[in-house]
């Protein structure tokens, strides 16, 4: 009964330490459990989340390298606007088309009958200074130029000018001829004058009447669409801008160019009615010579 208690004292030990292995691995192993279970769990969270993040549209992408074709293209201009508009939107866009051609062909045309007329009017002062009678020194000139006409009907007042029986003096008299020639001449320059005002005041609310009309058909296009989204709203509101900057475009230079041509026309007849009071004066020394015998030049 004495012997088998030192063996079982000697295996105690054995025991004790094979307990203590059992139960250090039974803890390492579930110490060790969780971070591979959690790794498991985060690595496929981390993968996703950096593949979503690499699919993610980067905000300067877009603005940085735009398609060749919507730099080409514009959706929103003026050859759209003339595709997609209604026909008023059409009828508005011809009669601008139509007021600015309009306005620019009378500003080069009455440019180039200002300079003719200055042309004439310097030919006329050279001619008018020599020594020949009247009536030679007008046969010099053009047979279109105003200054000839101005000559001719006051040499054919003068010789009318008996029938009056001396109710009316001649120096009046041919006042009054030369004073109706100028304004004739002034009426004939004035001619385009009035259409290039009248362009330079109805243009901007023939645009305006364009914008008006682009903005009603933005909102119809937003009743209709049932939102107010940039690509619903962008066309019509274009369309709007587009005409109010046509309008604008057809009328500053209709302005600028009635006021110049007006400034110019004035300078011109500043010309004429020189002319006309030379040629008055003119005509009085020849009548008068006339009347007292000398030799006068031909009236």
């Amino acid at each position: 009964m004495s012997k088998p208690f030192p063996l079982a004292r000697r295996a105690a030990p054995c025991w004790l330490a094979l307990a203590l292995i059992v139960s250090g691995a039974g803890l390492a192993q579930a110490q060790g459990n969780p971070p591979v279970e959690a790794a498991s769990v985060v690595a496929p969270a981390l993968a996703a989340s950096t593949s979503s993040t690499a699919t993610l549209p980067q905000p300067g992408a877009a603005a940085i390298t735009p398609p060749a074709g919507d730099i080409a293209a514009n959706p929103y201009g003026l050859r759209s606007v003339w595709a997609q508009g209604d026909g008023v939107a059409k009828t508005t866009l011809l009669l601008l088309a139509i007021m600015s051609l309009l306005s620019w062909y009378l500003i080069i045309a009455k440019l180039l009958q200002q300079r003719q007329l200055s042309q004439q009017a310097l030919a006329a002062r050279k001619t008018f200074a020599g020594s020949d009678s009247l009536q030679k020194r007008a046969e010099t000139l053009g047979k279109n130029s105003p200054f000839r006409f101005i000559v001719d009907s006051a040499l054919e007042a003068a010789r009318r000018h008996h029938s009056l029986s001396g109710q009316v003096d001649m120096a009046t008299w041919l006042s009054q001829d030369i004073v109706h020639s100028v304004g004739s001449l002034q009426m004939q320059t004035q001619e385009g004058l009035s259409v290039l005002a009248t362009v330079g005041s109805t243009a901007p609310f023939v645009g305006l009447f364009g914008t008006v009309w682009g903005i009603y058909n933005a909102l119809v296009t937003i009743g209709l669409s049932g939102q107010a989204s940039i690509d619903k709203v962008a066309g019509p509101v274009g369309e709007a801008l587009i005409m109010t900057a046509l309008g604008l475009a057809v009328a500053v230079p209709a302005v600028l160019g009635y006021n110049w041509l007006l400034r110019r026309n004035r300078v011109a007849l500043h010309a004429v009615k020189g002319f006309g009071s030379e040629l008055h004066t003119l005509l009085l020394i020849d009548i008068d010579k006339a009347q007292r015998g000398a030799t006068p030049r031909s009236v």
